[in-house]
């Protein structure tokens, strides 16, 4: 006689356990508990009297934790179980949020004789952000300008020498715009001029650490801030709605590339300008 198992679930009707991954805070590792339906990056793992908990953090900011249980979560459309970090391994050396080796313990460096100028102070706010543990330690001072429409005037003030360079990042820096008009009307060979395409620096944060599809286009002739805030359902608060974009950089994968390159060529070119 053939034996029979006692489990008589057909196969196609039987579970897999739900594959694991490890709950390391990483704001990539977005993932929806399926209970709630609350979504959120990864920002903390602990071990609590109650059991292992993970903690989420969604893009307004809002933070919520939860038990790890199996099949708690849903990871790109798939049921998975976060687990417990494994224990690290050998340190790997600490980043700036700028990406570059951080140097533990080092003091901020004497400023610089050179600068540099940026158009307005929210792009200032996101230079320092991201790139102010590297600028300290250079001993680079940035400042705001509140609009390139002096620049020839403010460079020439400024008097630019070999061991006091200036360096000017500038918004909208496109063939046939205002802007480029008037930094082809600087030039020496101890002040660069290089900017970013984009109408505002807003635009230059990746519209996915926003939280958003895709920055709005907004019509000529608006103020382009209130038409994003206004485009997106936002207050139209444009310092409150700035202080959102701005929380959402945390490192420089948080911004696009053609701002990355030329705020790091700005750094490069103040920096080989000799010692203060």
């Amino acid at each position: 006689m053939r034996s029979y198992s006692p489990d008589l679930t057909p196969p196609w009707k039987k579970s897999t356990p739900a594959p694991e991954v490890p709950a390391e805070p990483d704001p990539d590792l977005v993932v929806e508990e399926v209970s709630t339906g609350f979504c959120g990056a990864v920002v903390r793992c602990e071990k609590t009297a109650e059991g292992p908990t993970v903690t989420l953090e969604d893009r307004f900011g809002k933070h919520r934790v939860f038990p790890l249980v199996p099949g708690g979560f849903l990871l790109d459309g798939r049921v998975v179980t976060l687990v417990r970090p494994a224990a690290a391994g050998p340190a790997r050396p600490a980043r700036t949020a700028s990406g570059s080796v951080a140097v533990s313990g080092a003091r901020a460096r004497v400023a610089r004789a050179g600068r540099i100028y940026v158009e307005g102070r929210h792009d200032a706010e996101l230079v320092e952000k991201v790139w102010g543990d590297d600028l300290r330690i250079e001993g680079v001072v940035v400042e705001y300008l509140g609009g390139v429409d002096d620049l020839p005037a403010v460079v020439a003030d400024f008097a630019p020498a070999p061991d006091a360079r200036l360096g000017v990042l500038v918004d909208h820096l496109v063939p046939g715009s205002k802007e480029s008009r008037i930094a082809a009307a600087v030039t020496g060979p101890d002040v660069l001029v290089v900017g970013h395409p984009y109408i505002d620096v807003w635009e230059a944060v990746k519209p996915s650490s926003v939280g958003i599809v895709g920055w709005p286009s907004v019509p000529r002739g608006e103020d382009w801030k209130t038409g994003v805030c206004r485009a997106l359902g936002w207050p139209e608060n444009t310092g409150a709605a700035w202080q959102y974009v701005l929380s959402r950089v945390r490192t420089f994968r948080d911004l696009e590339p053609a701002l990355l390159g030329r705020v790091e060529e700005l750094i490069d070119f103040v920096t080989a300008g000799g010692d203060v």
